[in-house]
């Protein structure tokens, strides 16, 4: 991985070193004369003045050549000249574009597809493109070339490769046309073609590369432009180029509110780049519907336990490094306001060795379940539609007798076999729905509810701190079961909360909240029971109105494919490290060029989707945490 502290560009050569390229820019078909001498000895060389009958073809068209000198936008590298041989064509329909470029023999093994060009126009505006194909095409005609190239590999060695023999083309795609507007440089669609034999340059200028690219200037940082794993480089001090996500309210909310979803295999990196995104957001400010300005809270359901980590320094951040972060404006270094709110079950404990964050312990109390609308909370397993309105009935009749009521209460509420004769003579409740309602009530696990610590309830101010981290581990719970529970009872008050017209907590309601969760598709499935559609149901609704109410998605996923389409399709931003399943690629729904490169890609590269952001792009994250990271 490239050091984001190097300050080399080395991606092509001076164009000035190689005499020959600089000739082949001011006479057409130097290329030929040099192919020419090279084959001379097998007898057959072409006409002398071939040459100048090209330039006086060109003179008798009426055709002036652009001039170059005119076209030097001080910031890149000439790799070649745009070609006209096989046309020149923009077009509002990407495949009826065509655009290509003759690379001169000294650049062509540093060129490489995905590379980002500037093309200039005589008026001092420029073209910004990306090259999306490579290929060697035939210089001479078959009759000659050919037989000549033949002739003298057949003498020679056989594996020798004379690169002026074939030109080298690149085709381009075209992103969009810079522009300078009373001294500040925009960018509009493509509506011109550039000239035949206009130069074509590397993009070194960082500014022009983010305008080109719509990346914004400040924001939240989520890594360095690259291309093929390999960072941009630029003329610049750093030389890179930093990707960040807007995050004002210039042109509509921040995207933070828009939600972002975190997709790689294992291996690939993903904890580490949450990390270190979630830490750009912890105490940034953001204005609320009354005109307040408050600092932003992060909660993160954590099954690993590795977020709780973020309270302390990452030791392999040396001072070398915090000056490099420093200079790029990255917020580093472990943060204090960190709480490890631990699930309480009983018969576990939770050991709490990897991090010194503060550690707080809750229950949930089962009033919440009345409280908070939860009823899909008690039931242990799949229910059908005729059993579900009848654990309604059930909880909606116990919580009439008994305010406040528990779990264990709820058990012997249901074992009273006159409850059960008389919703069944009534119609109600069918007596056989009602035993496998009970059924399902008996396999929540039984240690979740009701245990010896504060209530959730009770705890939302330690919950949700204006720029505060909070952590709910998951890891030490007893059962796949257990862990839902608090998960989804955690997350269901937190919603509820920020998105209720007459919300319980304050607290809550009040605070920028960013939600986190890994290993979301456990939760947000779209299996096909109740519960699990009322849980998608109420996400949906977040995803939906968080924008407005500051409450964003922050979902981190292996298995994207199996998110809930109804929450994916409220996802603004995707970051896709290395997947290898290819239906999880599928899933995420990237531009196919970059979806080619998911399988490919090396620890902690990613591709960037974020239409509201940026073009489609490629980024390679920071090679080190800026908290403290495994073990």
């Amino acid at each position: 991985m490239t050091d984001a502290g190097d300050s080399s560009l080395g991606d092509f050569e001076d164009p000035g070193q190689f005499d020959e390229a600089s000739e082949a820019s001011d006479e057409p078909r130097t290329d030929v004369a040099t192919d020419a001498s090279e084959v001379s000895d097998a007898g057959n060389e072409p006409p002398a003045d071939a040459n100048a009958d090209a330039a006086d073809e060109s003179a008798e068209s009426g055709f002036e050549r652009y001039a170059m000198d005119v076209a030097d936008a001080g910031t890149a590298e000439g790799i070649g000249t745009v070609s006209v041989a096989q046309g020149l064509r923009v077009a509002e329909d990407s495949d009826e574009t065509s655009l290509k470029a003759f690379v001169t023999v000294g650049n062509r093994e540093d060129v490489r597809i995905g590379k980002y060009l500037m093309v200039p126009y005589p008026d001092g505006e420029q073209l910004f493109c990306r090259i999306t194909a490579l290929e060697y095409a035939q210089e001479f005609r078959t009759d000659d070339a050919t037989e000549l190239t033949a002739r003298r590999r057949m003498r020679t060695d056989r594996s020798e490769f004379t690169e002026a023999d074939y030109k080298y083309i690149a085709e381009l795609s075209p992103v969009a046309v810079l522009f300078s507007d009373d001294g500040e440089l925009k960018r509009r669609m493509v509506d011109r073609v550039p000239k035949p034999g206009a130069l074509v340059q590397q993009a070194t200028d960082a500014e022009q590369i983010k305008t080109g690219l719509a990346i914004p200037e400040e924001g939240v940082f989520l890594g360095h432009l690259s291309v093929g794993g390999e960072k941009v480089r630029t003329a610049a001090e750093p030389p890179t180029v930093d990707y960040r996500l807007k995050d004002d309210y210039e042109d509509g909310d921040p995207l933070v509110f828009r939600h972002t979803l975190v997709a790689g295999g294992t291996g690939s990196g993903k904890t580490h780049g949450a990390k270190n995104v979630l830490r750009q957001y912890l105490g940034r400010t953001y204005t609320t519907d009354d005109g307040r300005d408050a600092r932003a809270a992060v909660v993160m359901f954590d099954p690993q336990d590795e977020y709780a980590q973020m309270h302390d320094d990452n030791t392999a951040l040396d001072d070398e490094w915090a000056r490099r972060l420093d200079r790029e404006g990255i917020e580093h270094g472990g943060h204090d306001d960190t709480v490890a709110l631990i699930p309480k079950e009983a018969g576990v404990s939770y050991p709490g060795r990897g991090h010194r964050a503060d550690q707080v312990e809750f229950t949930i109390p089962f009033s919440v379940v009345d409280e908070y609308d939860m009823p899909w909370l008690v039931a242990g397993a799949s229910l059908n539609e005729n059993q579900y309105p009848a654990l309604l009935t059930l909880l909606n009749r116990f919580f009439r007798n008994y305010d406040g009521g528990t779990y264990q209460q709820f058990l012997s509420f249901l074992d009273d076999p006159a409850l059960k004769e008389e919703l069944d003579e009534t119609g109600r409740v069918h007596e056989a729905t009602f035993d496998a309602v009970k059924r399902r009530v008996r396999s929540v696990p039984s240690g979740v509810f009701d245990q010896d610590a504060k209530p959730i309830t009770d705890l939302d101010t330690t919950l949700v701190r204006p720029g505060g981290l909070t952590v709910v581990p998951t890891y030490h719970l007893s059962s796949a079961r257990a862990k839902e529970m608090f998960v989804l009872a955690v997350s269901a008050i937190l919603v509820d909360d920020k998105l209720s017209n007459s919300p319980r907590s304050a607290r809550i309601d009040e605070t920028p909240l960013v939600l986190g969760m890994d290993e979301a598709h456990n939760f947000l499935s779209g299996a096909d029971n109740v519960q699990a559609r009322k849980v998608v149901g109420k996400f949906t609704e977040a995803a939906k109105q968080g924008r407005k109410e500051r409450l964003g998605l922050f979902l981190v996923t292996q298995d994207p494919q199996d998110i809930a389409d109804p929450v994916f399709k409220q996802v603004n931003t995707r970051l896709v490290l290395n997947l290898g399943d290819e239906d999880a690629i599928s899933a995420v729904n990237i531009p196919p060029s970059l979806a080619n490169k998911v399988p490919y890609m090396e620890k902690g590269q990613m591709v960037v989707y974020s239409p509201d952001n940026s073009e489609p792009v490629e980024v390679t994250g920071l090679p080190i945490c800026v908290t403290r990271h495994g073990e």
